[in-house]
């Protein structure tokens, strides 16, 4: 059964767990499908083995701790040190598919609103110059900046699994963590960023057609992975 087909299973077969079990088990689920590096077929292959096993023990009774011990992270943790590693080229075209998706969204919002503030309001200009040094500068390190907070969210993800969390702090935690930083670093790259390199002058709508084709890149990319 391939990959799709398992995760749809899944996530049928997880309805009949009660709010106990279903809670130790999606803990389980996220916390090995946040293993990036490690095969997303066997993970899953694994992920329903033990979904079955816990069906069954739920229909006669049984506690979890049967199944994935006093240490349900510890538990996942041997899970994922037994898992094969994905293959090096379908791990580099995840790479480019997130690389792609996120250049093909921050580039279309960019010329959306753009588009919005000169053709609705009147305001800003219909053009906007580029200096190609200064925006492959900018292209970099904004890339880098963002797949620091993916792998950051990836563990503070991995981090909440199997624990009780204070749902309004958590809020909290994440907006700050992932969201005022980055973004106060990404205003802060335009702002001190000097102009360096050719210009190019580009109509603000085009804006929204680059990012459209960003993101169809992504997604044939993410048809072949």
């Amino acid at each position: 059964m391939n990959t799709k087909l398992l995760i749809a299973e899944n996530n049928e077969k997880r309805k009949l767990l009660d709010d106990n079990n279903k809670k130790i088990y999606e803990d389980m689920l996220m916390y090995i499908r946040l293993s990036y590096g490690k095969s997303q077929q066997e993970s899953e292959e694994i992920l329903m083995e033990l979904l079955d096993h816990l069906l069954h023990l739920q229909q006669e009774g049984k506690a979890t701790s049967e199944l994935f011990g006093k240490d349900p992270k510890q538990y996942a943790d041997q899970i994922i040190e037994e898992l094969p590693k994905t293959l090096t080229k379908k791990r580099m075209m995840l790479i480019l598919m997130g690389l792609f998706y996120f250049l093909g969204v921050s580039t279309f919002i960019n010329g959306f609103f753009h588009s919005i503030l000169y053709y609705g309001f009147g305001k800003l200009e219909g053009s906007e110059t580029y200096y190609l040094g200064t925006l492959a500068i900018i292209s970099l390190v904004s890339i880098g900046i963002a797949f620091v907070v993916v792998y950051f969210v990836i563990q503070y993800l991995k981090w909440m699994c199997f624990r009780k969390v204070n749902k309004v702090l958590d809020f909290l935690r994440t907006a700050v963590l992932f969201g005022v930083i980055p973004f106060s670093a990404f205003l802060a790259l335009f702002y001190f960023m000097p102009d360096m390199g050719t210009t190019i002058t580009l109509p603000v709508y085009s804006l929204m057609i680059i990012g459209v084709i960003f993101f169809g890149l992504g997604t044939l990319l993410l048809k072949e992975s």
